[in-house]
């Protein structure tokens, strides 16, 4: 290809995607593993081994409140382009060395004696929000037909420990989101504090039936090298022996400490995306069709790029199927008045979080609150707060 074509072919593929080459700082967020000990080496400063929080609760909200919203949608036509250009893939597909290389330092600097315990706390909690965004990259390459993506995913779940999520998540979770089913839908008036024990554990209840089912159905048992939990479990088991094996048991409290934060991470995420939202019921009585108008979602460009499109959520339930670069933002979704780094932030405060999210739930519902998914505990109470629904 000649100088001039391969300009023209580079222009055609910008205009098609303006933020194309943004989505190369997604890397970023693995990135943050790399990043502490040179900081702190060339600054002194050793606040930098909590970068992952800073840069996920401090700078990106910081960043989104600046920059604002892309609004922005690829064109119908550019789909199957968009679709089948591999730049895309390979945005996904790096973040895993990225992410694992980051895990061995960590584990090097966590084994040795350089590092007070509050530092490598603070190591532990970078760790654990790169661990937490990389189930997402997981959730990207986990909606894919291609086995060789399949399997990527379950190696960026071997860091999180979270591998029956891939099974739960497209199984489970897409056909049951925004009913009382759905572990990982939260309900209006359930705190974050309450909703991650109901989806930790509601979900791996789930993604163990699923599984056992679909094995059931193909004549195997749970214990066949079919079973995709066990092969997820097994990359996990195999990484820490090997991490322990190389840098000794004293590297295993904190590992299993990112775990927890980037499990934590993840649920809240999944509590931000559908809290409060009912999709409506057919005549027959059975759940319609997922619509745009059951996630929650945000235009905010800057945690759009660090998370793949995630805040596109409505498009992603209603085409599963639809690579991240494709996601459109629809007119009928409802948003989160800010992008959802911020809205983690205010889950973590109930009182706070009730106060900006029940009334955005009532105003989605035009005034009608009991077309929400309520907390059945708190049900009375809440229709008693927020009156009789509206005459129609």
């Amino acid at each position: 290809m000649t100088l001039m074509k391969r300009r023209v072919a580079t222009a055609r593929r910008a205009k098609i995607d303006r933020k194309r080459y943004l989505w190369v700082l997604g890397l970023l967020a693995p990135g943050c593993a790399l990043l502490p000990s040179q900081l702190v080496l060339h600054t002194g400063w050793k606040v930098f081994w909590w970068i992952g929080p800073i840069i996920i609760f401090g700078v990106i909200p910081l960043l989104d409140w600046v920059i604002g919203d892309d609004e922005s949608n690829p064109r119908e036509q550019d789909h199957d382009a968009l679709s089948n250009d591999r730049y895309y893939r390979w945005c996904t597909f790096l973040f895993l060395p990225v992410q694992l290389i980051g895990l061995v330092i960590a584990c090097c600097m966590w084994a040795g004696d350089d590092l007070s315990v509050l530092d490598k706390l603070g190591l532990a909690a970078t760790l654990g929000f790169v661990s937490g965004i990389g189930i997402n990259a997981a959730h990207e390459l986990g909606h894919r037909v291609e086995k060789l993506e399949r399997w990527l995913a379950k190696i960026a779940l071997a860091q999180s420990g979270y591998g029956h999520f891939n099974v739960e998540h497209n199984r489970g979770h897409h056909v049951r989101v925004a009913t009382p089913e759905d572990p990982a839908s939260a309900r209006l008036g359930e705190s974050l504090w309450e909703f991650l024990p109901r989806s930790i554990f509601g979900g791996f209840r789930s993604a163990l039936a699923l599984e056992r089912d679909r094995l059931r159905r193909k004549g195997l048992s749970w214990w066949s090298r079919d079973n995709q939990i066990l092969q997820a479990w097994a990359m996990t088991v195999a990484l820490y022996l090997l991490l322990l094996a190389l840098f000794g048991m004293g590297a295993l409290p904190y590992l299993l400490l990112q775990a927890v934060i980037g499990i934590g991470l993840l649920e809240t995420i999944n509590y931000v995306e559908h809290y409060g939202l009912l999709r409506g019921k057919r005549a027959d009585g059975k759940w319609a069709r997922c619509a745009p108008g059951d996630s929650w979602n945000s235009d905010r460009l800057v945690t759009n790029v660090f998370l793949f499109h995630l805040q596109r959520h409505s498009d992603h339930h209603v085409n599963p199927g639809h690579r991240y670069q494709t996601l459109r933002s629809s007119r009928e979704a409802p948003l989160v008045p800010a992008g959802y780094a911020t809205m983690i932030l205010l889950a973590a405060v109930p009182p706070l979080w009730r106060r900006v999210m029940d009334h955005q739930v009532l105003a989605h519902y035009d005034g009608d609150i009991t077309l929400a998914n309520i907390v059945p505990r708190k049900r009375d109470r809440i229709l008693a707060a927020y009156g009789p629904a509206p005459s129609r």
